[in-house]
């Protein structure tokens, strides 16, 4: 397939003229522009697929602390928290949860991860989407078509802004993997083309202007913490648009607004960790402590 498509309007459109889903436009673009089969473009994703699962398995296993010492041991916190009392939102949730830890904290030790879109959200993406797929028994096509989904909106914001916290804050890492995520997570729940989009534009809008002020400049704290919290905002948004409830911004104009915010954003805020939370009292101590100085 020819056809570019370089923003949501476009996606939205050639799926509208060939009658298809997303990530059957996309594989098919995909497959033309590596000169590959639409066969061989679904393994390479499978192998992502495997390779976010067998994080989450290894992570939920450790609790072996990162290099710093700062960080590694929250998803075996949780994991005896749900233990000893169910979480009041149930099953899903503690597995969401639990599981966007322990890819995050796998990626602290420098495990084998997939970055998705960035290493600092690593977690969100996964944790989403295995969690649901286990919980509905979903097969692995429907899992890869997922995750294509989720891909084809990390490619379209990146087509307008770089997915960096140096570039545009914590809102072009964590809040974007929140957007590919409910793309994914709607994908899954039968959601149809315009509703997956809103679910992006929900998520994106309601994530905008977070900073990148990771502390002693490690991407530990507050980016571990943060990708729970983000997977959990990616399933609102994926709830909000499967009802129906639409974003009154296009989505392209909610990416606009992204990349402006981040062109506003001081660079101190932008993983420069020259201000905000890595320049707090405690901070200061943590990174005194890390590096001697």
């Amino acid at each position: 397939m020819k056809n570019n498509v370089s923003t949501f309007k476009d996606l939205l459109l050639v799926c509208g003229q060939h009658k298809k889903r997303i990530y059957e436009v996309i594989q098919e673009k995909e497959a033309f522009s590596l000169d590959l089969s639409v066969e061989d473009v679904r393994k390479k994703v499978k192998k992502s697929l495997d390779a976010m699962k067998d994080s989450i398995k290894i992570g939920l296993k450790s609790n072996e602390k990162s290099i710093s010492g700062q960080c590694g041991d929250d998803c075996e916190k949780l994991q005896k928290r749900f233990t000893a009392k169910p979480a009041l939102f149930g099953p899903l949730f503690e597995k969401i949860t639990t599981y966007a830890l322990a890819t995050i904290e796998e990626n602290l030790r420098m495990g084998k991860i997939v970055a998705c879109p960035t290493a600092g959200s690593c977690a969100i993406v996964p944790s989403v989407l295995v969690a649901i797929s286990e919980q509905l028994n979903l097969d692995e096509e429907t899992q890869i078509n997922a995750l294509i989904t989720a891909g084809a909106v990390g490619s379209i914001v990146a087509n307008k802004v770089a997915l960096a916290g140096a570039v545009a804050g914590c809102q072009a890492e964590c809040g974007v993997a929140a957007a590919m995520s409910s793309a994914g997570l709607t994908q899954i729940l039968g959601g149809s083309e315009k509703q997956i989009i809103h679910s992006v534009a929900l998520a994106l809008k309601n994530i905008l202007g977070l900073t990148c002020d990771p502390v002693a400049g490690l991407v530990e704290i507050p980016c571990v913490k943060r990708n729970p919290f983000l997977a959990i905002h990616a399933v609102t948004a994926s709830e909000l648009a499967l009802s129906g409830i639409e974003s009154k911004i296009p989505v392209d104009e909610v990416v606009d607004s992204l990349c402006q915010t981040g062109q506003l954003m001081s660079p101190m805020l932008k993983e420069s960790s020259e201000a905000g939370l890595a320049k707090t009292k405690t901070a200061l101590k943590i990174e005194k402590k890390v590096f001697g100085k």
